[in-house]
C-alpha cells in the first residue's frame, strides 16, 4: 500500500530535497505541497493525505497551529514536524497539536523516512538527539509556556502581526471586523506583559510562531 503524504515548508529547497528523497523511497508518494500553515490545512482537507510533514515555523499559521486543525478536521491524518528547534517546549506543544513526530531539520534527511514509517504504524517518533532531554522532562512538573495564556484566536493574531500584516488585513484573513482584530492584539500583548511590536516579534520566533527573517 503505498504511503501518501503532503509536504508543507515555506522554503521551496527543502521541499525539492524532501520530494526527491521520497521519491526515491519504494511505496512513497508525495500528493502535494504548499508554503504556509493555512494552506497545509486547506489541502489536507482536500486530500486527506496519510502523513503531513509540516515545518513548524511558517507564514500566515504556523506548523503548530495548522497540526492542531489538520487533526482536528483529518483524524487518520498523521503529522511530523520538522523544526530547527530543539528545545522540549517546542516537541510539548507539537505533540500536544497532535504530532505524531518531530524531527530536527538538521537531521531530517536521515530521519524522515523513519519517521512516515514510525507514524503510519501508528507509534510516536522523536529525532535520537532529543529524547534524553524530553524523557527528562516527562519526568518533571510542566512549566507553562507563556503561549498557554492566550486562545487559539490570539495566538492567530499574534503571527499576523508580528508578520507585518495591518488589522484590516488581518481582519480579512481571520473573517472579523478591524475593531476587533484591535481588541485581540491589545489583549494579547497585556496577557503576554509585551509593550510594543519589537518585542512581539521576538516573542514570536524565540516560541516558533514565526519564522525569523
Amino acid at each position: 500500500m503505498t504511503l501518501r503524504v503532503l509536504l508543507a515548508d515555506d522554503h521551496a529547497l527543502m521541499r525539492e530535497g524532501l520530494r526527491a528523497l521520497l521519491a526515491a523511497s519504494p511505496g512513497i508518494e508525495v500528493i502535494g505541497e504548499v508554503g504556509n500553515g493555512r494552506d497545509a490545512v486547506r489541502r489536507a482537507g482536500e486530500l486527506r493525505p496519510d502523513v503531513v510533514v509540516m515545518d513548524i515555523s511558517m507564514p500566515d499559521l504556523n506548523g503548530v497551529e495548522a497540526a492542531r486543525q489538520i487533526r482536528a478536521r483529518s483524524p487518520a491524518s498523521r503529522v511530523i514536524m520538522l523544526s530547527m528547534h530543539s528545545s522540549t517546549e517546542h516537541v510539548f506543544r507539537a505533540f500536544d497539536a497532535g504530532a505524531s513526530g518531530y524531527v530536527l531539520k538538521e537531521s531530517a534527511g536521515a530521519e524522515v523516512i523513519a519517521a512516515l514509517q514510525a507514524v503510519h504504524a501508528g507509534r510516536q517518533y522523536l529525532s535520537p538527539s532529543l529524547r534524553e532531554a524530553y524523557a527528562q522532562a516527562t519526568r518533571r512538573p510542566a512549566a507553562a509556556s507563556p503561549l498557554e495564556s492566550l486562545s487559539a484566536r490570539e495566538r492567530q493574531v499574534l503571527q499576523l502581526v508580528v508578520e507585518g500584516r495591518s488589522s484590516a488585513e488581518i481582519a480579512l484573513l481571520v473573517h472579523l471586523s478591524p475593531k476587533t482584530v484591535e481588541t485581540y492584539r491589545s489583549r494579547l500583548m497585556k496577557k503576554l506583559g509585551v509593550g510594543d511590536v519589537p518585542s512581539l516579534v521576538k516573542f514570536a520566533i524565540q516560541h516558533g510562531l514565526t519564522p525569523p527573517g
